[in-house]
Parts: structure tokens; C-alpha cells; sequence
């Protein structure tokens, strides 16, 4: 059984305190959540934080729940309505004392928790939505603990899936950034992201555009996600139009999406299809109103992610790759003070307007404008972005 050295989770631990979380005082009631089978990992941060002075939350959850949600797939497939929406009221207080959120993903058993019904699927996922909104307002970062299922679910040995998540959560994020600079004020500019890619199967271009003028981007180098490499937005949801495929492969809750369609019309998607897993992309899309809608739109600026894993956390990641997302919006991409009275009174004309989308889902799926790949050109306005040295750039540069 391979195992990680003491110094290596010292080093990620800290990472993901110091770096991510931007330290931890006397003030704080950090949440640490996983499965048990992270705990190398959890004890450690539980040891840091309580040496800072914060206090640690450890929730661990049971195997067969997805991401430890308010219900596990046993609730989901045999609870009545009634009874999934019987969330305690301790659940609640314990979201909303804690003030930083550490999530560590890696599951003991995929199969756990596949299997529900789309309709008790959507209904436990609705209960989960608060407390994702929650979770999405306080500092948080989410990293993944390899596991032995979880290098089954990528076809690799345990020791080279273990070997490559810890050295690249165990590298400093530092230089991500100076990269991803000399994009901001692209993005801080534009007015619209257009979208270029080709269907491989019936040979025709698809074009995908939105508006971006009232978004901010966010530069993303370990601050949310370790390890990290992104630009993110969200878009105005309403203006999402025309299609686009995306196709490297991703796995959602024990499933494994490929090859997928959508068409958008005044921000809605109105048709999908998937070459794998279809069905999965079926119950994602129709979970609610939200999730009809895109999200999120971001570049992969990591060039040191030389395998691409489908774990979302890693495979949007990669330099050269852009992904897109299914569902609920950044509020930190429409307001720099979310939680100021300006702010919400701004967010909350969003949500009306629909700006600003709401869904209980939030699915990232990449598309590769690597060569090979079925990403084709991307712009925003009139500049193009191109990928050289393994990451998105202008191309003077």
C-alpha cells in the first residue's frame, strides 16, 4: 500500500492553511470535511489549526455519500419528500458558525453512491443547495486525497495516481499567477467570450458566445481549489447562445461523462446529448431551472498537469483547456464585497434578472484546444487567445 511521507502532508497542510485560506487566527472555526479514509490528511490540518489558535470542525461522512451533502444516497434513494426535506436545524448552525471551509475530495467507493433515481436524486440535491451557498460565502478550497478507488476510476496504478496528486499538491501555486495577470485585463475589458469548437462526429463547427460585461474575473492559483490554474467568470446567464462540444472525459458522483452537446438558446439549454453517459447528463441538466444555464466559463492555465485525470478538480485544470459550467453562478464574479449591503442589494437584482443564475448543481465539463482536440479558437471580442508553452496566452506573446 503506498502511503505519503510525513513531510509531504506537512507541506500540503500548509499550503492549504497558509497560502489558500491565508492563514488561520484565534477567530476561526475552520471546517475540515471528508471521508475517513483522508485522515492522514484531516489530522494533520486538525493538529495546524489548533496550533494557530482556530478551532477545527471535523465532519466526516459516510462512504456513500456524494461530497458529505446533507443526505447520503441511502436517504436519497429510500426517503419520502417529506422526509428529505426534514433537514436539523444543527446542520444549519454548524454551516453557518464555521468562517473557512476546507473540503478534501477521494472517495472509498464510487458505487456508494450511484444508483438513485433522477427524481429523488434532484430532491436531495435541492436540500443541499443552501448549505452550498453557504459554503461558497466564506473562504473555502477544495483538494482531492488519492484513494484506491479513486486511481480505479482513472486506470491507474495506486502508485503513480498517488505520486502524481502529491507532487502536484505539494508544488508551490506562486507562479500560476504571473501568468494568469497577463490575461486580467482582457477579461476585466471584455464584453463577450465566443467559443469555437467542432463536433467530431458529424464534422461541423459550433459556435458558443456570452456576455461577460458585467463580470469579474478571478484569478485562480491555489486560493480555491489545490492544486489550482484557472481564470474564471461567470456570465450573464441569459445571454448564453449557440453550441459547443466539449470532450475530454469527467466523472460526477461515481459516473463518467464524455463527448457532450448543448445548444443554447436565450441562455437556456434547450438540447444535449452525450457519447457516454447520457443518462447522468439527463438528471444534471434536468434538476432544476438553474441548471439549465451556464454558470461558470474559465481557462486552464496549469502546464504542469502532464496526465489528465477526469476528476474535475484536476482535468479543468490543465493548461491549454477550457471548461465551462453547468448551473449556479460565482457571486464573487459580479461583486467584489458580496457580503457588504451594496453588494447583496446588487446580487440580489442579479438573481432577478437572472444575471446571476441559481441551481443546487454546479458541473464543470472541459473542452481540449489542445492539439487533437475538439476546441478550435477562442476569443474575447476580437482578440484570440492561443495556447503556447502549454497555457493560454495572446498570441504576441
Amino acid at each position: 500500500m503506498k502511503t505519503i511521507r510525513p513531510e509531504d502532508l506537512e507541506t500540503w497542510a500548509s499550503y492549504l492553511l497558509n497560502h489558500s485560506l491565508g492563514g488561520i487566527g484565534a477567530e476561526d472555526r475552520v471546517m475540515l470535511k471528508a471521508e475517513p479514509i483522508a485522515w492522514p490528511l484531516v489530522e494533520v490540518l486538525e493538529r495546524k489549526i489548533i496550533e494557530a489558535g482556530g478551532i477545527p470542525d471535523v465532519y466526516l461522512f459516510a462512504p456513500n455519500n456524494d461530497r458529505g451533502r446533507v443526505w447520503s444516497a441511502a436517504m436519497a434513494k429510500l426517503g419520502t419528500a417529506e422526509q428529505l426535506s426534514r433537514i436539523p436545524d444543527w446542520h444549519l448552525a454548524r454551516y453557518e458558525s464555521m468562517t473557512k471551509y476546507i473540503e478534501i475530495l477521494g472517495f472509498s467507493d464510487s458505487s456508494a453512491f450511484t444508483g438513485v433515481p433522477p427524481a429523488q436524486a434532484q430532491a436531495a440535491l435541492a436540500a443541499d443547495r443552501p448549505f452550498s451557498t453557504i459554503r461558497l460565502s466564506k473562504p473555502w478550497v477544495l483538494t482531492l486525497y488519492p484513494t484506491q478507488a479513486g486511481a480505479q476510476a482513472e486506470g491507474m496504478s495506486f502508485e503513480t495516481y498517488t505520486d502524481f496528486i502529491v507532487r502536484a499538491s505539494t508544488t508551490d501555486p506562486s507562479p500560476l499567477r504571473v501568468a494568469e495577470e497577463a490575461l486580467a485585463p482582457l477579461f476585466e475589458r471584455g464584453k463577450q467570450i465566443r467559443i469555437e469548437s467542432e463536433h467530431p462526429v458529424e464534422r461541423r463547427p459550433l459556435s458558443l458566445s456570452m456576455d461577460i460585461s458585467q463580470s469579474i474575473p478571478t484569478l485562480s492559483y491555489g486560493l480555491r481549489n489545490f492544486p489550482d490554474g484557472e481564470i474564471f467568470t461567470s456570465p450573464n446567464a441569459n445571454s448564453v447562445e449557440g453550441e459547443i462540444f466539449v470532450d475530454l472525459p469527467v466523472s460526477y458522483g461515481g459516473h463518467e461523462l464524455q463527448g457532450i452537446y448543448l445548444r443554447f438558446e436565450g441562455g437556456r439549454i434547450v438540447s444535449y446529448d452525450a457519447l457516454q453517459g447520457r443518462e447522468h447528463l439527463a438528471t444534471i441538466i434536468e434538476t432544476d431551472e438553474g441548471s439549465h444555464r451556464l454558470g461558470e466559463v474559465a481557462l486552464g492555465m496549469n502546464p504542469g498537469l502532464e496526465k489528465v485525470l477526469k476528476n474535475p478538480l484536476f482535468v479543468e485544470k490543465v493548461g491549454g483547456t477550457l471548461h465551462i459550467a453547468i448551473g449556479a453562478s460565482y457571486e464573487g464574479c459580479y461583486v467584489a464585497e458580496p457580503g457588504s449591503e451594496e453588494g447583496k442589494a446588487k446580487l440580489e437584482a442579479l438573481r432577478a434578472s437572472g444575471v446571476l443564475n441559481q441551481s443546487a448543481q454546479h458541473v464543470d465539463i472541459v473542452c481540449d484546444f489542445r492539439p487533437g482536440g475538439a476546441g478550435r479558437r477562442v476569443f474575447i471580442d476580437e482578440q484570440e487567445l492561443v495556447v503556447c508553452d502549454k497555457l493560454w496566452c495572446l498570441p504576441h506573446d
